[in-house]
């Protein structure tokens, strides 16, 4: 069997170009290639990768005024989703301008009255980080939707601002899904780093604490600064999420131990959070950290 040009092992590339490659018919049907689209063929090594099937497509496409959307794009941008919507799930394309709804085989096609905003990312062209977000309303629950949009102004690189955020909710209008997606902008913030921590956020704010600042800075006696995942700063308490890396990194091990012992000796009181925690207990940890250093049980927002 004739050996795939190296190049064509890790793009997709038209039948043609193929055949104009030396590589013959039969070649072209053989187990080490997959069909994501007619007439468009990808090395079997490359089928999970989204990029790719989405850049295969991008081959099939015809229309100048096509763009990925929904989740494909939410994906695209790095946003966080439920395991129920991320890929292999169909694509979602968009088209506007009086173009005829995509209609491929493992692609959702939509429609939008409205040239929309859009950017060039990976060689693809996405719809914008923010009005993707929007998009987002019909399929997530509100928890869900604070998860992804904290991903938009969150550490370490923001992916939109959120002036952009407004306006793209003002774009949405009353489309299904504006209500849910107007509750979530009220508990996005900046500074988020993970999902597990906007999740945690907003657990603790529903048990009636008062609202923690998203990795906030903490200045410390040596003259160094530091971040803390979720920050009581007034009363000197912090919650720390622990992810895996933080377990299986030993110099990331070392270096969270001789921080959390800095922390320790400027005062801080701080609770640690993992997958597995009982966040009844975390929430009651919380409580005795929080009354030990003069909370008096009365939520309030650092962002009212």
């Amino acid at each position: 069997m004739r050996e795939l040009p190296f190049d064509l092992t890790l793009r997709p590339f038209t039948t043609t170009e193929g055949l104009q490659r030396g590589l013959s018919p039969k070649r072209l049907r053989k187990r080490d290639l997959i069909t994501p689209v007619r007439g468009v063929r990808l090395a079997i090594t490359e089928a999970d990768s989204l990029t790719q099937r989405c850049a295969a497509l991008d081959l099939h496409l015809s229309h100048p005024t096509a763009a990925f959307s929904h989740a494909t794009a939410a994906q695209l941008w790095g946003m966080p989703l439920p395991r129920r919507h991320e890929f292999p799930v169909p694509l979602h394309v968009v088209v506007w301008g009086g173009v005829t709804p995509l209609r491929v085989s493992g692609v959702i096609g939509h429609r939008s009255a409205e040239p929309l905003r859009t950017s060039l990312q990976r060689g693809l062209v996405i719809v914008s980080a923010a009005d993707a977000w929007c998009q987002l309303a019909t399929i997530l629950d509100e928890s869900e939707l604070v998860q992804a949009g904290d991903r938009l102004i969150g550490r370490p690189s923001p992916l939109t601002t959120v002036p952009e955020i407004d306006a793209a909710i003002a774009r949405y209008g009353s489309r299904r899904g504006a209500r849910v997606l107007r509750s979530a902008r009220e508990h996005l913030r900046i500074g988020s780093e993970s999902p597990k921590e906007s999740t945690l956020r907003l657990g603790v704010i529903a048990a009636g604490f008062p609202e923690p600042e998203p990795n906030g800075v903490i200045a410390l006696r040596s003259g160094r600064s530091t971040h803390g995942d979720l920050v009581f700063r007034a009363w000197k308490v912090l919650l720390e999420y622990d992810g895996a890396h933080h377990r299986v990194d030993d110099v990331q091990w070392a270096r969270d131990v001789d921080r959390l012992n800095e922390l320790a000796g400027n005062g801080w009181l701080v609770i640690r959070v993992n997958r597995a925690s009982d966040h009844r207990v975390i929430l009651r940890q919380l409580d005795e950290a929080m009354r030990l250093r003069g909370w008096d049980g009365t939520a309030r927002s650092t962002h009212e």
